[in-house]
């Protein structure tokens, strides 16, 4: 990074890399989770489960949102010198920073059927969905504003998953054909066009 550029990861990227795996972790941990009739039986812990998913991916799109507009409101202009990080690096860095919450939560997610049946799993894919939601709707944003959203690698914190953090003092813009993530943080269909 010559002449004082940093290094950018995409603000959608980090918040969606942890989607697909509390997703998929929960599917399974829900899955299993059917198996033993629990404290509860399955007639309450499925009900209850349902009910955890759907409360979760509605709170978690909507956590931190005035942090998220006040940011994007201030985004200053990538400088020339900035680095792009690549999306795969990002999702790597963050499900690294991440693996043993991720273990802990399937685990949690697997031992809470014994009490209820399939709630906790329901629970973690419901955060996964919410996470996804709340991707798409910077993905909507940067598309109405034609601006892709970034945020400094250093100011991320040491598992590279706190993209609007106590860190992070502004967020950086660059054009919506900028870096290999389409808005939203999903992987680009087609090449970007130059």
């Amino acid at each position: 990074m010559a002449r004082g550029g940093q290094g950018l990861a995409r603000v959608a990227v980090v918040v969606r890399a942890g989607a697909a795996p509390l997703w998929w972790s929960g599917v399974v941990a829900a899955g299993i989770g059917v198996l033993p009739p629990g404290v509860t039986g399955r007639r309450i812990g499925v009900p209850a489960g349902a009910a955890l998913f759907l409360v979760a991916a509605a709170v978690v799109p909507l956590a931190r949102r005035k942090r998220y507009d006040a940011l994007v409101r201030g985004a200053a202009r990538a400088g020339k010198y900035d680095v792009l990080q690549d999306r795969a690096v990002t999702v790597r860095n963050w499900r690294r920073g991440h693996r043993w919450w991720l273990l802990l939560g399937f685990a949690v997610a697997l031992g809470s059927a014994f009490a209820v049946p399939a709630a906790g799993g329901l629970l973690l894919a419901g955060l996964g969905t919410g996470l996804r939601l709340k991707a798409a709707w910077i993905g909507r944003r940067e598309r109405a504003e034609q601006t892709l959203l970034w945020v400094r690698v250093d100011r991320l914190g040491r598992r590279g998953g706190r993209p609007v953090g106590k860190a992070v003092k502004s967020l950086r813009g660059t054009g919506i054909a900028a870096g290999d993530a389409a808005p939203g943080g999903s992987r680009r269909r087609t090449a970007a066009l130059v």
